[in-house]
């Protein structure tokens, strides 16, 4: 790649070199056909926002206060949107991902630091994903938890087997799976018949959020399992996996096309989140089942309550997928943060076989001495560990993206740069509120 077309010049390595510009993009083609070449990196992008982690908190927060909380998942997708559009502009203006213009742009101790914080978000994330397929699998054909959670280490070479048969296919199995989980959520709501109303009233702003910390936990956690850390580092790679012309023209316009993509992946991941809510609402809070938590509740008192047998199946279908789709994309991050921040190569399947180790090490131990329901613990827990680890992500991607010597002509607009500001500073504030409640209580 010709670096001395970007604003800010150095040799390096380019992210994720194995597939790096490997996917054509023809810029004197019609615009539908240059969405459509564009249309991928947004769909890997949001399975990370339709995770097992927003599972367990949807169910959660569903259940025990209805449908109240809605609004905390469409404030948290137009953050998720923001920020995200940040990560796709940063690549494509400047060549490099997050992680490597962090190691440019920071003292030594200050890029060693966010390399920490970021792999333990990377560990939190695949945590609920191995909980999430473990879940399923043990649902859906009563492989022991235990079990579960080890055969998710064969997802790695899963993701290595279709990123070697090209990135195109692997997008396309990601958005394959997406559409499962939409298809059956969907049919899920058919059955639920949730009241209008009620979801006309839970996308109204609740102040009741300050006052009840349990309440402000779970939507923390829902922000959390919502604009996650890692997708920031993620989405600033591969949309340098398009071939695009490094002209300023090209640039430009392949942030516009990348802008789309987001908006129409990040469309669906709304709807899977609300709908989450939305069938917990109206399947166990309004018929006097608040006491349902946990996923696996959910799966074995869905079919009874709603009267249909075929709800716990499509349920714990869609769990799988969620869980499958997730994969895809958190190893994936791994190699792109170690080698980013270290100038480390390592081998992908070394590198994401550790991944996965550290998150099935503490799945097997809390099921070791909690047993399988201090999994549902751990997995809220980690999406409430997500939302405290994302201002050291977002605030560097907003500061790099604003300077006009980095960026060049891309920089940040003012609105995009405010509104970014506004999103980072709202997540600080609502964990900064959750830690004094805490401590109070």
């Amino acid at each position: 790649m010709d670096t001395s077309t970007l604003p800010w010049r150095a040799r390096r390595a380019p992210s994720l070199p194995e597939v790096h510009r490997t996917v054509a993009v023809d810029p004197r083609g019609a615009l539908a056909r240059r969405v459509l070449a564009f249309a991928g990196p947004g769909y890997l992008v949001a399975v990370g926002y339709m995770d097992p982690g927003n599972w367990a908190t949807g169910v959660a927060a569903g259940s025990a206060y209805g449908m109240s909380l809605l609004w905390v998942i469409v404030l948290s997708n137009l953050m998720a949107i923001t920020l995200q559009a940040l990560a796709a502009r940063l690549g494509i203006a400047t060549g490099r991902d997050l992680a490597q213009a962090c190691r440019a742009a920071y003292a030594p101790r200050t890029a060693l630091a966010l390399w920490i914080l970021c792999e333990l978000s990377i560990c939190a994330t695949d945590l609920a994903e191995v909980i999430g397929t473990a879940m399923a699998l043990e649902l859906l054909f009563g492989i022991p938890i235990a079990w579960g959670v080890c055969l998710t280490a064969a997802d790695v070479f899963a993701v290595l087997w279709l990123q070697r048969r090209g990135f195109r296919n692997l997008e396309a199995v990601t958005i394959a799976l997406i559409g499962t989980i939409l298809a059956c959520f969907l049919v899920e709501l058919v059955f639920a018949h949730p009241d209008p109303g009620a979801i006309a009233r839970g996308l109204v702003p609740d102040p009741r959020i300050l006052a009840e910390p349990d309440r402000l936990y779970l939507a923390i956690g829902i922000i959390g399992a919502t604009v996650m850390p890692h997708n920031l580092y993620l989405h600033s790679s591969i949309v340098q996996t398009r071939r695009y012309p490094l002209d300023l023209k090209g640039r430009a316009a392949a942030v516009r096309l990348a802008t789309v993509d987001l908006v129409a992946a990040l469309g669906v991941a709304v709807v899977v989140n609300a709908g989450i809510v939305v069938l917990a609402a109206a399947a166990f809070h309004d018929t006097g089942h608040r006491w349902v938590a946990e996923l696996g509740d959910a799966y074995h008192v869905l079919s009874p309550v709603l009267g249909a047998g075929a709800a716990s199946v499509l349920f714990g279908v869609a769990l799988l997928a969620s869980g499958k789709s997730s994969t895809l994309t958190a190893t994936i991050t791994g190699q792109i943060v170690m080698e980013g921040f270290l100038s480390l190569r390592m081998s992908p399947w070394l590198r994401r076989l550790i991944t996965r180790g550290l998150a099935i090490l503490p799945a097997l131990v809390v099921v070791a001495v909690c047993g399988e329901h201090g999994l549902a613990w751990l997995l809220i827990a980690s999406q409430a560990v997500l939302s405290f680890q994302l201002p050291f992500a977002v605030f560097p991607l907003i500061r790099l993206t604003s300077d006009r010597r980095r960026m060049g002509k891309l920089v940040n607009p003012g609105w995009l740069t405010a509104a970014a500001w506004g999103s980072g500073l709202a997540i600080s504030g609502l964990n900064t509120w959750l830690l004094v409640q805490l401590l109070i209580g």
